[in-house]
């Protein structure tokens, strides 16, 4: 890739804002920080649902702004917002105060979903490179690896203790480094002819409901997509930390494995073209899709066996880094340039619904052990996986995004 070209400076211009953007020094005890605060585990399912109710409301109003307005305001919004929300994690104690927290947290997500792919694949194809758009987003997303790789070690050191002070000494270097994300997005430059528009609204959201209507397989591979990330991403990660501790791993050593899983993680992301240039994007993605399974089920089933949870936590990390940016490059293959934002944003909502549905069921089992939970993660991980997905050319690609444009 021409480092001159408007693509390559988004890239690395997004690398850093990912970079300081996802650093979360809290992360690698987050759980236990609940935990301590008085929160249950039915309780850290429901903060999920806040999260993705927000999303939910705010996915086609924010996707819309990115459209109208452009990436680099979408993001200014979304990062002062995130900020304001990391902020209230320092005086919550009640569970109402978490749930407010994940609500305007996940509100500030919507800013940059959608509007992120949307500006990469628009500076590629400037360049005529939009076929490298894995490759991009692998690695931009390899910028949260980095950045956990830092900030797991030192959060599960500085939190040993799972002492108060120590949560929010944590909270407080996490606000440090988000803060400095702000300046990054000031330097987002704008493809000349990008998918920002500046047309009616409505027109975007009817444009965009038909892009998906026209292009079912577009609908059927993100389905693919969410029904693993949610729960191998989104409520595994919520369960790793009690699970890895009640297997018998030491607090202070759980942030090592996080940064393990991060080293992994970073190569994997930046190794997504020579991957995918060795097996085709639609077998990584059933591959990936089953070994999520796997793991979870492994971890559901022997959560006392310290070895078999750890290994389970490496596959279904290895998973959650190479699985984005396929369905990246898959997805906006088949998107027209205008209303890319918000055709994304319309996705996300089906996301957020499902999502919803999944924490809310979880949440009623809950109290009876991560095991369970675990074993139903499996089962809808295994509905994803066998839905069916298919590869589109470049050119069946370009032709069809020209169908749904005329």
């Amino acid at each position: 890739m021409d480092k001159r070209t408007i693509a390559s400076h988004n890239i690395r211009v997004l690398f850093w804002i990912s970079f300081f953007g996802t650093i979360s020094f809290l992360q690698p005890v987050l759980t236990l920080f609940y935990f301590e605060r008085g929160l249950t585990s039915s309780q850290i399912l429901i903060l999920l649902m806040f999260w993705s109710g927000a999303v939910l409301i705010g996915e086609v109003p924010t996707g819309m702004f990115a459209d109208r307005f452009g990436a680099k305001y979408s993001f200014l919004f979304g990062s002062v917002i995130k900020t304001f929300s990391i902020v209230l994690l320092l005086f919550a104690y009640d569970p109402w105060m978490f749930f407010l927290y994940s609500f305007i947290n996940g509100f500030s997500v919507t800013f940059f979903s959608g509007a992120d792919e949307a500006l990469i694949y628009d500076s590629l194809k400037e360049s005529n490179e939009e076929n490298r758009m894995d490759h991009a987003m692998g690695k931009i997303q390899s910028a949260t690896f980095v950045s956990m790789l830092i900030a797991v070690i030192f959060g599960s050191y500085l939190a040993k203790d799972l002492a108060d002070s120590q949560f929010n000494l944590l909270i407080i270097l996490g606000l440090a480094f988000h803060l400095i994300e702000v300046f990054f997005v000031f330097k987002i430059k704008q493809p000349s002819m990008d998918s920002f528009k500046r047309e009616n609204p409505f027109s975007q959201i009817k444009s965009g409901l038909r892009v998906i209507r026209q292009a079912p397989e577009l609908l059927l591979m993100f389905l693919n997509v969410t029904l693993v990330f949610i729960p191998a991403g989104a409520v595994y990660q919520y369960f790793d930390q009690p699970l890895m501790k009640e297997a018998g791993l030491p607090v202070y050593l759980i942030g090592v494995f996080y940064a393990i899983s991060a080293v992994m993680g970073y190569f994997a992301s930046n190794s997504i073209g020579w991957i995918t240039a060795k097996v085709s994007r639609v077998k990584l993605m059933s591959v990936s899709g089953l070994l999520a399974v796997i793991g979870l089920l492994l971890s559901a089933l022997f959560g006392s066996s310290l070895w078999i949870v750890l290994g389970s936590f490496f596959v279904l990390r290895l998973v959650r880094a190479i699985r984005y940016p396929i369905y990246a490059q898959l997805s906006n293959d088949l998107i027209p340039s205008g209303i890319r934002a918000t055709t994304i944003s319309l996705l996300s909502i089906v996301d957020s619904v499902l999502d919803l549905v999944v924490f809310g069921v979880l949440s009623t089992i809950a109290v009876t052990g991560y095991s369970t939970v675990l074993i139903g993660c499996a089962f809808i991980a295994l509905i994803g996986t066998i839905l069916p997905i298919k590869s589109v050319s470049m050119q069946k690609a370009q032709q069809n995004v020209k169908q749904i444009e005329s």
